[in-house]
């Protein structure tokens, strides 16, 4: 996945990425895992954030949030855990990490949200730019983050995620965006955090976002949203927060990383089965296909994912032929070594369910990309390869002809001894099919 820091290096100097680039980010390991009820401030809440409503601006300023935190962490690494236990967790983490294969902030492919910069860098910027950001530290400093976030109860941050909620719906763009990424942080790990946020408002503040013209202030909402749809009651605010058709706007005009995350956001919001046919009707199948044909080999994955799951809905497999869908599909399923072949050839087989996906595949040269797939693929892969033939040719003399002419039948026949139970079954069915007169199998085709 592309790091935020990649994805903007050439858009604001403010960002210096070679400050840290040897830096390794440092951090109570495993704490994504689980809730850490702390009894910090118990007898002391006299630094609270409510009673400090008058150090509050609208900038989200760097003393008020850090002293919290700092407070906070101070105090809470006291009851760390052992460095044995910490890797414990860690593997856990990792093990079920939630949708580690999109491209966001869950998946932990993202180290680093940004890094400081030289102090006569930061002077130079601030007389050149009009609107400075306002809160660097909360999100450059990435100990502090990382590990302050992961040990702090949901209760002690609960004044933090209201003065970001606030800072949303403020007039300046830069206090946005700098709300925006801190919530998106806040809920990068934890599900608890992803509940709080949730609760707390966030989600029909941050949806406006996903129009804004300034592409790091969108990229910042959309992968909040991400983040925040992982748990399972924000699907349903989301959905009828009215976020779909933003985010489609945002796979229509997003930066990579925004059309990644806005894609894997769809993709959860579709775990709903009634979406699937919203997220269709909002036109999402156009840009899924265009992020398949233009996006990086992330941006593919994520694009291949959503489509597939959208396209259990009969209404969006034609969506998918009529976009384009078909012809990239079959070239992918062409490319080995990419991890992109086996998902192109499980959406195939899934259009090759209606007649127009079976038109479409035989039409872009399908049957011998098949026929390859089949010789040269994966287990997997020659599992659904053969199960899209099937299908290509069930009730089609002239698929069968095509299958034939290919050199279909000796990998087919090879299939049927040495592949998968399913494989074989399916290419012993196939093998019947090409074995039949051509007259009787006329009377069942077109």
């Amino acid at each position: 996945m592309v790091s935020l820091e990649e994805s903007h290096s050439n858009s604001r100097t403010l960002y210096n990425t070679s400050s840290t680039s040897s830096t390794k980010i440092q951090r109570s390991l495993g704490r994504s895992m689980r809730t850490i009820r702390s009894n910090l401030y118990q007898t002391d809440r006299s630094c609270s954030f409510a009673d400090k409503s008058s150090c509050v601006s609208e900038n989200l300023t760097d003393s008020v949030i850090d002293m919290r935190l700092g407070e906070l962490a101070s105090r809470s690494n006291k009851s760390a855990q052992s460095p044995s236990q910490d890797e414990e967790y860690l593997d856990l983490s990792h093990a079920f990490s939630d949708f580690s294969a999109c491209s966001s902030d869950i998946s932990g492919e993202l180290q680093r949200l940004a890094s400081l910069p030289p102090s006569e860098d930061v002077a130079k910027n601030e007389s050149s730019d009009p609107e400075p950001e306002p809160c660097l530290g909360f999100l450059q400093r990435e100990n502090f983050s990382t590990e302050i976030i992961e040990s702090i109860s949901p209760e002690d941050l609960q004044p933090t995620v209201k003065m970001c909620v606030d800072g949303l719906q403020s007039p300046s763009v830069a206090v946005k965006r700098s709300a925006a990424a801190k919530l998106r942080l806040l809920a990068k790990n934890r599900a608890d955090n992803r509940a709080l946020i949730g609760e707390s408002g966030a989600v029909p503040a941050l949806i406006p976002l996903l129009r804004c013209t300034d592409p790091w202030t969108q990229e910042h909402a959309v992968t909040a949203l991400l983040n925040l749809s992982l748990h399972e009651e924000n699907k349903t605010l989301i959905t009828n927060a009215g976020a779909i058709k933003s985010l489609v706007y945002v796979l229509k005009t997003g930066t990579e990383t925004s059309k990644q995350n806005a894609a894997c956001a769809l993709l959860n919001l579709s775990l709903i089965d009634d979406n699937k046919i919203s997220i269709g009707a909002c036109g999402a199948i156009p840009p899924l296909v265009s992020l398949l044909l233009n996006g990086s080999n992330r941006g593919k994955k994520d694009a291949l994912t959503t489509l597939y799951k959208l396209c259990s809905m009969k209404q969006n497999k034609e969506r998918a032929v009529s976009a384009g869908a078909v012809k990239l599909l079959v070239e992918l399923v062409a490319e080995q070594g990419t991890g992109l072949a086996e998902k192109a050839m499980v959406i195939l087989s899934s259009l090759a369910a209606i007649p127009e996906g079976r038109t479409a595949i035989v039409e872009e040269g399908g049957i011998p990309a098949l026929v390859e797939a089949i010789e040269d693929g994966s287990v997997k892969g020659k599992e659904f390869a053969v199960l899209t033939l099937l299908l290509l040719c069930a009730d089609s003399v002239r698929n069968r002809g095509l299958l034939v002419r290919e050199g279909g039948i000796p990998p087919l026949a090879a299939l049927s001894q040495t592949g998968t139970a399913r494989a074989k079954h399916k290419a012993e069915t196939l093998l019947g099919y090409l074995r039949e007169p051509r007259q009787e199998a006329s009377t069942s085709s077109p």
